[in-house]
């Protein structure tokens, strides 16, 4: 029986396979490419280390040149990989999920703008429920100028004005 005490006994240390570490690797290298995809300004809200920041930003800079684009985007994975990506992956996917708020509040709007048009005062009444501070009579004043540029065929100012409107009252 061997003794669990000698020497050549000690537990190997688990180590991830080479796969494990491609797909860690991939996965870096698709939160490199969603920071250079970034504007500058959802740049600068990230928390980036100022060498990774000035990376990202040359990045975007060369993203025409094919070959110098793609070593750069290999220093920004190598970056990431030296510092804690966890976090800039969470502000990343806060940053989608408030651009997903934000697309689906527009929807909405739309949907509020297309109900006003098409049924009148009773769609005007429920906008109102759900936003008491709205004015029924610009909204009113909105509709009748929409409808008639539309009947016109003249372009859609007015049922433009309406959206902004309801996107300002809403907000």
């Amino acid at each position: 029986m061997a003794n669990p005490n000698q020497p050549g006994n000690e537990p190997k240390a688990e180590r991830p396979n080479k796969s494990q570490i491609k797909r860690e690797m991939a996965a870096l290298h698709d939160i490199a490419v969603r920071l250079v995809d970034l504007s500058d300004g959802a740049t600068k809200k990230m928390p980036l280390s100022d060498e990774l920041e000035n990376a990202v930003v040359l990045a975007r800079r060369i993203r025409n040149t094919r070959e110098g684009y793609r070593r750069q985007l290999q220093l920004v994975t190598k970056l990431l990989r030296a510092n804690n990506h966890d976090e800039i992956l969470q502000a990343l996917d806060g940053l989608q999920r408030s651009g997903d708020q934000e697309n689906a509040r527009f929807h909405a709007l739309e949907r509020w703008r297309d109900r006003i048009l098409d049924e009148g005062d009773d769609a005007i009444q429920g906008f109102i429920d759900n936003y008491p501070e709205t004015d029924r009579q610009k909204v009113r004043q909105l509709v009748r100028k929409a409808k008639k540029e539309q009947a016109e065929n003249k372009p859609p100012a007015a049922f433009r004005e309406l959206f902004k409107y309801l996107r300002e009252v809403s907000a």
